[in-house]
């Protein structure tokens, strides 16, 4: 089995590698995509969450009301690591079961946003981060709705370009157009993936 830990700030287009990477074969575990599982309405990890940060993160519904729970995590560090220690385990479990059940031979791409800043780069076979201009990734956030100092102060409360690039293994570069990132994608599979697997 091949892991590669797959990651790349808010906005860099990180989603859209991981797709390129699975139309090749891979076997992508989201990490956005556990973390908002693990905190459905009643699991263990939305009530962990609740108990923590009060009734306010809830919805009517009794769901997350993630821009309630962003609003108070995203101007605070404390909350962020709180929510973090929170939420970040439960992550890791849920991957660690998806991954043990996949095939001896597959390649999974781990697609953790916050890989440098967990500190989990070495836990990878290879490590692709995805990076795009800083106006670019803001101007992609504020496109899907985003107010422009939210998206600053996220992208702000993530690891640099610089922090990525110290653990990489293999960066592309998001800033071109999408045929420019398939070509690098490709590269990267041709180059590292297909050599890694004999």
């Amino acid at each position: 089995m091949l892991t590669i830990g797959l990651t790349g700030g808010i906005g860099s287009g990180k989603s859209t590698v991981a797709r390129l990477l699975a139309e090749r074969g891979a076997l992508v575990v989201d990490a956005d995509r556990i973390a908002r599982e693990v905190l459905e309405p009643g699991t263990p990890g939305l009530a962990a969450v609740a108990a923590e940060f009060g009734g306010g993160v809830l919805a009517a519904d009794g769901s997350l009301d993630r821009a309630a729970l962003a609003a108070i995590v995203f101007a605070a560090e404390d909350a962020r690591r709180r929510l973090d220690g929170l939420v970040h385990p439960l992550v890791r479990q849920r991957s660690a079961e998806t991954i043990a059940g996949a095939p001896a031979d597959a390649v999974v791409v781990n697609d953790v946003p916050l890989l440098v800043e967990t500190g989990r780069a070495g836990s990878y076979d290879l490590v692709l981060v995805v990076e795009t201009d800083l106006e670019t990734r803001v101007t992609r956030l504020i496109e899907r709705g985003l107010p422009e100092q939210d998206a600053r102060a996220r992208i702000a409360a993530q690891a640099t370009d610089e922090q990525r690039r110290a653990v990489a293994d293999v960066v592309v570069d998001n800033s071109g157009t999408p045929e420019a990132l398939a070509e690098q994608v490709d590269r990267f599979w041709r180059e590292r993936v297909v050599p890694a697997r004999g």
